[in-house]
């Protein structure tokens, strides 16, 4: 366990990702800053903090004079993202392998096992945030400033969707055996599969596109009226 408790506008967001990825917040409804405030019992900063995050995700859009709005997923856009995204892993991978230090080493293997633990305990959630630990690390092991900004900020407007991703039956134990096989490459200062496990672990292909367009599909149906 990473032992760092939610901040307000933390669990504000999760729950907000949740309720849109759910479907229970569809597409084009109208998020009211101050119903959301008295809904969770927080102030306006949190909520403020909680509604730029999921527009830096794509998953709210904000227009001005009208308000804030779920926004409708692009299935097509999605997938591009996903694409430069294992790129950019691929590469931290590459880099990480040559230049990680025995201390970032350290880090990675424990992020691994908080990992194991989560997904030992069926616990979804608390996989998603050592996950995004166990890549933290890895980014930061690149010693490539630039390119870890980068990953990290396409990161952030993927997260819900790999979130969504680890909700599929047995996704959550194929990312943790690709995790190790990550740690491997990595300990071996093995460049190219260092960087092959990465994109592959990211990429979205075969039957996790087939799971992630079906995913998305079902929100985009929830915005759709119901006719009698």
């Amino acid at each position: 366990m990473s032992g760092l408790k939610p901040s307000n506008a933390q669990r504000l967001r999760d729950a907000l990702e949740n309720d849109i990825l759910n479907g229970h917040r569809a597409p084009g409804e109208r998020l009211d800053p101050e119903a959301l405030g008295q809904e969770f019992n927080v102030s306006r900063t949190p909520v403020r903090e909680a509604i730029q995050q999921l527009v830096a995700s794509g998953l709210v859009i904000v227009q001005p004079k009208k308000g804030t709005f779920v926004a409708q997923v692009g299935i097509d856009r999605l997938i591009e993202m996903f694409e430069v995204m294992a790129e950019l892993e691929g590469m931290c991978g590459r880099l990480a392998a040559r230049r990680i230090s025995p201390q970032e080493l350290a880090e990675l293997q424990g992020a691994l096992k908080r990992c194991e633990q989560a997904a030992l305990d069926g616990d979804t959630d608390e996989y998603y945030y050592e996950n995004e630990t166990f890549h933290n690390c890895i980014y930061a092991a690149s010693h490539n400033a630039f390119l870890a900004d980068e990953a990290r900020q396409l990161k952030m407007r993927l997260k819900p969707y790999r979130r969504l991703q680890l909700k599929v039956r047995h996704r959550m134990q194929s990312s943790l055996e690709e995790h190790r096989h990550i740690v491997a490459a990595i300990e071996a200062g093995d460049t190219e599969a260092a960087e092959r496990t990465l994109r592959s672990h990211v990429l979205v292909q075969g039957e996790r596109f087939s799971d992630l367009v079906a995913s998305v599909k079902d929100l985009n149906r929830a915005s759709e009226p119901e006719w009698s």
